[in-house]
């Protein structure tokens, strides 16, 4: 038997295994059109059952076969994920639960107040996955290292730098700052890190935050994740909400990141999050993002203010926040 090539063809013929429904039961879909995972994820109505999510990914992204497995690893862990309800790795398929569409990104415009607890709870989270066993037979993706940490640099170069502004980036490229940034970050990778840990990847359920997005769960510093969060540039927060992020994670951890670290790991994040939108924008044709692009840049315009990496990026950066 031929499997479905369409995606939605695939998600549909799971469903039916999935509830043992027969082609005259009636079966919609909606598009969720958020996000750049390379995944095709819709909202699944079924005649007579409550709605779930619909997940078919494609083989050219390897983190997205680790997708289930880590869910049901991080559930395990009692993290908030969503429980998986079926999965077809054949058909590179998976049905889970329907968390709704609330966000954090969604209260971007209420006071912080109202937003701390949510904040609390992802920190929360985080903070169980930090410290989680992964079994030995999981499979993660590969360690955050220095050719890693290089990688994001580089995809900084071409795809922000070159695609989108249209500057060379060979100085960058042969700079001893960023080098020195990338082997400073690889010297460590302890604890198991999302990777993604920002407002559109934290839905919010009950009055506590849910995980998604955590196919690229690997190991790495617990810093990075804090940064992702604190200098999201979708919630593009203000320094003294920044500081209260901070105060609630020293409040969960009894530990508060030393500032140099967290800089350091601030200005990798912001670098891999402007290639990713420069790649979006010119590449896939997604301009949703573009408007992420002025903002993230002038985040780590003031990031890396006064070190050594500030006159080597300060070029590229002001013609970033120019791009409206």
């Amino acid at each position: 038997m031929a499997f479905p090539t369409m995606p939605t063809e695939a998600i549909l013929a799971c469903t039916r295994i999935h509830l043992e429904i027969d082609p005259t039961v009636s079966v919609s879909m909606i598009p969720i059109k958020k996000g750049a995972s390379g995944r095709t994820i819709v909202r699944v109505f079924p005649d007579g059952h409550t709605p779930f999510i619909g997940i078919h990914w494609k083989p050219e992204r390897p983190d997205n076969d680790h997708f289930v497995p880590v869910a049901r690893f991080l559930k395990k862990a009692k993290v908030n994920v969503p429980e998986v309800y079926y999965e077809n790795r054949n058909k590179r398929v998976a049905l889970v639960e329907d968390l709704g569409e609330a966000d954090l990104l969604s209260l971007k415009d209420r006071p912080f107040a109202e937003r701390a607890p949510y904040y609390q709870s992802a920190l929360e989270q985080i903070d169980k996955l930090f410290y989680a066993r992964a079994p030995r037979d999981l499979e993660l993706m590969p360690a955050f290292d220095e050719a890693l940490y290089r990688w994001e640099q580089e995809y900084f170069m071409e795809h922000l730098v070159e695609d989108f502004l249209g500057m060379d980036a060979g100085v960058l490229r042969n700079d001893a700052a960023l080098k020195k940034l990338a082997t400073r970050l690889g010297a460590s990778a302890k604890h198991l890190v999302h990777r993604d840990f920002q407002s559109q990847n934290i839905l919010l359920r009950e009055g506590e935050a849910v995980l998604i997005d955590f196919q690229g769960l690997r190991r790495g510093r617990q810093e990075y994740d804090l940064a992702s969060l604190i200098y999201d540039p979708y919630m593009n927060h203000s320094a003294e909400d920044r500081e209260g992020i901070l105060d609630l994670w020293e409040k969960i951890s009894e530990d508060r990141p030393a500032a140099a670290m967290l800089r350091d790991c601030a200005t990798q994040r912001l670098m891999q999050a402007l290639g990713a939108y420069g790649n979006l924008v010119e590449n896939k044709g997604d301009d949703w993002y573009q408007p992420h692009i002025p903002v993230a840049a002038k985040l780590l315009q003031e990031v890396v203010l006064g070190s050594e990496l500030e006159s080597v990026l300060d070029p590229y950066l002001k013609q970033a926040i120019k791009a409206v």
